[in-house]
């Protein structure tokens, strides 16, 4: 069957790299659900229905595969979502603990990455394959060039781990950039913070990343309320999760007293 470009499909057809993954994911019966998103021709699928499991969930845009996983894997028929993931009601999928996993569209890896923090209380974990960069700046540290937005707002939840390399030559057609999958492990801890402000203030600060905070943070907070407090004399990419989240209880609360 031929492949659709706007779904961006690269097919895993090395043995040894779907078994790394699958060992990455680990057992699938420490979830109450696993969601494979876009399994395609079953690469990763096959490893993952062994034994048969009864909290395996598919998800497949491409109708071809959707049809094609209900017919190879009859036994979980029911369990194989013909949907756009981006477009799907999980509030009716999920179940505590979920583990999200897939060789995910490149095009809208970062989409996905998104959906799950939206539903970060039923997603417990994620192990995925991404476009190398992209797995990179999910988990870069403060102070890499990586380091910006995407790292922040992930690592505000999940704990973020790089796990291996995938070369282009382990898919059919081989992407024109290397791979990598990464893993999401969701942290036990409330972010500690008004999570809407939080959100608005990491992606105001990253629009300057060379900028200082007083300058990239002019617009959130009344001048005279800009101290010469050491954090804004920061650049974004010198804050960890921690220092982000002591800015922005730091800008509600001055924002509180001065709009009382």
């Amino acid at each position: 069957m031929y492949l659709k470009k706007s779904l961006g499909q690269h097919f895993l057809k090395d043995k040894n790299v779907q078994m790394q993954i699958a060992a990455a994911i680990g057992d699938l019966k420490a979830f109450a659900r696993v969601i494979e998103i876009g399994p395609g021709m079953g690469a990763l699928t096959q490893h993952l229905v062994k034994d048969k499991p009864d909290n395996l969930y598919l998800i497949e845009l491409d109708d071809r595969w959707a049809e094609y996983q209900k017919t190879n894997n009859a036994f979980m028929a029911d369990r194989v979502i013909h949907k756009d993931f981006l477009k799907t009601d999980l509030t009716e999928i999920l179940e505590y603990p979920t583990h999200i996993v897939g060789n995910f569209p490149y095009n809208i890896s970062t989409e996905i990455v998104f959906t799950i923090i939206d539903h970060k209380d039923m997603i417990t974990q994620m192990t995925g394959m991404f476009q190398k960069e992209v797995a990179l700046r999910l988990a870069a540290k403060p102070r890499t060039k990586d380091y910006g937005v995407t790292s922040v707002l992930t690592q505000a939840y999940y704990e973020a781990t790089y796990l291996f390399d995938v070369q282009p030559e382990a898919f059919d057609p081989p992407p024109k950039v290397m791979s990598g999958v990464l893993r999401l492990v969701r942290r036990k801890d409330k972010l500690g913070c008004d999570e809407k402000l939080f959100k608005k203030v990491v992606k105001q600060a990253f629009t300057m990343r060379r900028k200082t905070m007083r300058n990239s943070l002019k617009q959130m907070i009344h001048e005279k309320n800009i101290s010469d407090d050491t954090v804004f004399n920061k650049r974004p990419e010198e804050l960890d999760v921690a220092g982000f989240v002591a800015l922005t209880k730091m800008i509600f609360t001055l924002n509180e007293s001065t709009d009382h």
